[in-house]
């Protein structure tokens, strides 16, 4: 028998989805409908005057080689910080599955880096690959290795990756881990039974049966390295050097409120805003096809 919960009262539905509503409403509708506002005007740096110009913004956007150049590296960093998460989480969660005495203990100390603030977090990761004073350019030098992410490129993106990784496996592991809990062990006893290895069950029953919960993953991964890692860029490298390190939304916090180009930042933040809207729709409507609940 369906059961329906019914309200005596015909406004009371609405008052309890009020706050929500509010907050969607103030935090994500109407800055978006600002961006797309701004975007189509050149702004006086002071808030002076606004001159309609259309979609002249976007196009000198796609004319700009610097903007081209933060796409490109936004790409890289978004899909290295997602595997790499990704990867070291679903390890994690296969070893703490299997431990015995002390789970609790080995499990809350793999949540932690997750309470962690991302300037926080990229201050931390600053300090230890720091060229002067941190520990593993001094263990570097003693394989003859100079490292100095201030002038290298290449060197600068590793370790905002890295910072960025360590800031979201805590994230996935808790997912992985409960979705690996989840798993009738009667199946993976079964299994075993069967004479299948660890790599075996892990391979053919484990893995496919988290299949939701990492394409779930994939797609809060890939919008956590577009949005989220601001903070960690801004204080580990500053988007540098050479614009190394210049992700999309780095370059709309760059433009828009060091540059004062307000009418381009907000075009980059339209831009960046489709390129989420689409990657995440591409997913779910190829991605999520081999996905079986």
């Amino acid at each position: 028998m369906d059961k329906r919960v019914v309200f005596q009262h015909k406004l009371l539905p609405y008052l309890l989805l009020a706050p929500q509503l509010i907050i969607t409403l103030v935090f994500f509708i109407w800055p978006a409908l600002q961006a797309l506002k701004q975007s189509v005007y050149l702004e006086d740096p002071f808030g002076l005057g606004a001159q309609l110009i259309w979609f002249d913004n976007f196009h000198e956007l796609f004319n700009d080689p610097l903007y081209l150049d933060s796409l490109w590296v936004t790409i890289g960093f978004s899909f290295a910080v997602a595997i790499l998460a990704l990867s070291i989480a679903l390890y994690l969660a296969v070893q703490a599955d299997r431990v015995a005495r002390g789970a609790s203990t080995y499990q809350t100390l793999l949540i932690w880096p997750y309470a962690v603030a991302p300037a926080v977090a990229g201050l931390l990761w600053y300090l230890l690959f720091n060229p002067v004073m941190g520990l593993l350019p001094y263990v570097m030098r003693a394989f003859n290795y100079e490292w100095n992410a201030h002038v290298n490129g290449g060197q600068a993106m590793l370790m905002v990756i890295i910072a960025a990784a360590w800031k979201q496996i805590s994230y996935n592991f808790l997912f992985f881990l409960a979705g690996m809990q989840a798993i009738p062990k009667s199946m993976i006893e079964a299994a075993a039974i069967d004479c299948a290895g660890p790599s075996k069950r892990f391979r053919t029953i484990v893995f496919p049966l988290l299949a939701p919960t990492t394409f779930f993953l994939i797609v809060i991964n890939i919008v956590y390295a577009f949005f989220d890692t601001f903070g960690i860029i801004h204080s580990i490298t500053s988007g540098g050097p050479a614009g190394a390190t210049t992700t999309l939304v780095y370059k709309v916090f760059n433009d828009g409120f060091i540059g004062l180009n307000l009418g381009g930042s907000a075009a980059q933040s339209v831009i960046l805003m489709a390129i989420v809207i689409t990657l995440t729709v591409v997913q779910f409507r190829f991605v999520e096809r081999r996905v079986h609940y």
